[in-house]
Parts: structure tokens; sequence; C-alpha cells
């Protein structure tokens, strides 16, 4: 049975520095939440303050409505997937996933059971006499998958479990992940920095900052509508351009530096006109346009089914562009911003101004 998670008010300090200050999420029965932020933004002491790896300064951990936050991570029917394995060198495959079963006094018919299914499910029938000495990088994850499967947790931590992977494997190991987690049900944490994994895999993203969340909504959502600043150069690549301006013509337009009016096509921000903002657009949104903007190009990376150019407008303010396919570029572009894909920000706190 999937449980739900509720984290109320969490921090954690080491001394006087603070890591996370106070947390609060709920994540319904068998989502999958995954948690992204730069290195240092608290992510992964927040799961292991929720595994019990860690004791918190203060708040709740409830699951399933029973607060956890004090209880030894043996008590609290979690199971954590880490990035290094963490596998014992001298135990077989089967003996690897057996071995909580086995601390906890179940019966070996029970254990039998349980880890020949997990091997079933993961493709790992055929390795269950090897050590992992002798299992590929994608095959010890694999395996370190199974050891938690065969616990039947109420909840799954994964602490960038696909880091040490290589680009194919990773791929090939997320959709797994992801099916996996999808047949099972079973609600689940999934920390990366993998702006892909965190895309693809989650139905809600929590972003991090600072030991604060900043934004909680679905992938889509995160991408199309960020929350602030941060968020919006987070998400994306190339990260999405932010320029200077100011609001002008009564909070319907911003102005550029140099006099380029950019006008809003979902009605005025507020504020006084010469509100300080930062106007946000993505690379792939910028439209090529000769009676645009000029943008002197600096480099210009082929990728092959896209090309990224990037450079500098009059203003001295950098622009990325990404264009489909093979798009050679000379020495100047003319750019256009449309209208329909600006997002505004408020330049002194960074915070999304809509539309009013």
């Amino acid at each position: 049975m999937a449980a739900t998670l509720v984290l109320r008010g969490l921090r954690k300090s080491f001394g006087a520095v603070g890591v996370l200050h106070g947390v609060d999420i709920e994540v319904a029965a068998g989502e999958l939440l995954v948690i992204v932020g730069a290195s240092g933004c608290g992510k992964s002491t927040l799961l292991r303050l929720v595994a019990g790896l860690e004791e918190p300064s203060g708040g709740a951990i409830e699951l399933d409505g029973r607060d956890v936050a004090r209880l030894d991570p043996a008590d609290r029917d979690i199971a954590m997937v880490f990035q290094n394995y963490a596998l014992y060198p001298h135990m077989t495959v089967y003996d690897n996933m057996a071995y909580g079963l086995r601390n906890r006094g179940m019966a070996k018919p029970e254990i039998d059971t349980r880890v020949r299914e997990a091997a079933g499910t993961l493709g790992l029938g055929e390795l269950l006499a090897r050590r992992p000495r002798q299992l590929s990088g994608g095959q010890r994850q694999r395996v370190a998958m199974g050891r938690a499967i065969v616990r039947r947790p109420k909840l799954f931590l994964f602490d960038e479990p696909l880091s040490n992977l290589d680009a194919k494997l990773r791929v090939t190991m997320r959709g797994e992940i992801k099916r996996l987690q999808r047949r099972m049900g079973v609600t689940s944490l999934y920390v990366t920095h993998d702006q892909v994994e965190a895309m693809t895999l989650g139905d809600r993203l929590l972003v991090m900052h600072l030991g604060v969340p900043v934004q909680l909504a679905t992938p889509m959502e995160v991408f199309e509508r960020p929350a602030n600043t941060y968020v919006a150069t987070f998400i994306g690549t190339p990260a999405m351009n932010l320029l200077p301006a100011v609001l002008a013509e009564g909070g319907t337009a911003a102005e550029l530096p140099g006099g380029t009016r950019l006008r809003f096509a979902d009605g005025r921000r507020p504020g006084p006109d010469g509100r300080a903002l930062q106007i946000g657009i993505r690379p792939e949104h910028v439209v090529l346009d000769p009676a645009g903007m000029a943008l002197q190009v600096d480099l210009v990376e082929p990728l092959g089914s896209e090309t990224v150019v990037i450079g500098r407008l009059a203003s001295g303010d950098a622009l990325s562009v990404k264009l489909p396919g093979h798009a050679p570029a000379g020495e100047t572009l003319g750019v256009a911003l449309p209208a329909a894909a600006l997002h505004v920000f408020d330049a002194a706190t960074g915070a999304r101004l809509d539309a009013g």
C-alpha cells in the first residue's frame, strides 16, 4: 500500500550553519517527487533526514500520518538506493538482495520468493550467483534497486542513483526506474542534479535553493512558469536568457537598455514606470528577424539537430539563441523576442511578476 509523506517545518543545522530552513511539502501516495537544486542546496540532507540517517533540528516527518522523525532508520519502513551502490563485495547478488530480509528473521521460502521475483523484474535472474566485482555498473545499480524492492517498503529514496553510469546507460536505467516505480506504485523521493532525469522522471519537481523550497510543481509548469530567476536559469539548457529592463507604458511593456520596447502579450505588470525588471526568454524562443535587434555573434555550437548561437546585444548583454538543424551564423544576426514567450521578473527579488 503506497504511503503519504508530509514534511512540516523541517529544519537542519550543523552547529551554527543552517542547511534546511523550514521545508513544508506533501507527497501523495504513489507519487514520484524529484528534488533538484545546485550543490549545497540541501537536497541530499533532506533525503537523509527522511531516511533517518540525520536527525532534524526541528519539524516533523509524517509517513502515513505517523511522525517518524525520531525513529531509527530500521523502524521507518523506508528503502534507500545510493549512487555508490553500497553492495557487500564478498556476497553474491542473491545474498546482497536477501541480506536485509534475513536480518529481519524472514522465513527462507519467503526470502527466496521475493529475491527471485525482484531479480526477474530487473533482469538479474542469470546473475544471482555472481559477486559485485563481476558485474557492470548498470548491473550493480540493478542489484541495489533489487535490495530495496524485496523489502516492499512504504517509501523509496533515490540519492543520485545514476550519477556513476555512462550517458547511454543512464538513459536505459532512467526508463527502467520510471517503469518500475509506476508498476509498483511506491511513493518515491528522487534526488538528482541532472535536469533530464528531473524532467522525465518526476510527477512533480521540488526545486531547492539555499535550503529553502522555491518551487513545487509539475515538470512542465516549472519549465514554462518558473517561480523566480533562480528556477528560470536552473531548469533548461542552455539556460534562460535574462535581460535588464524597466517597466514602461503603464506596465504594459518593458524597455531594454538602448530603448527597445517589448510589449507584454498577456496584460500589464504591477508597479510604476521605471520599476527595475529582468526579462526572461528561453534560447529556443528567440527568433531570427533581419529588422530586429543586432546580435554580435561570439560563439556557434553545432549540435547536429540544433545549433546554439551565443552573442551580445548592442547593450553588451549576453543572449543565447537555439536554432533548429545546422544554422550557420555570420558575425551579426538580427533577432526578435516574441511577446508570447517573455517571462517577467522583479529585478530586486527575482520573483516572477504575473500579469494583472
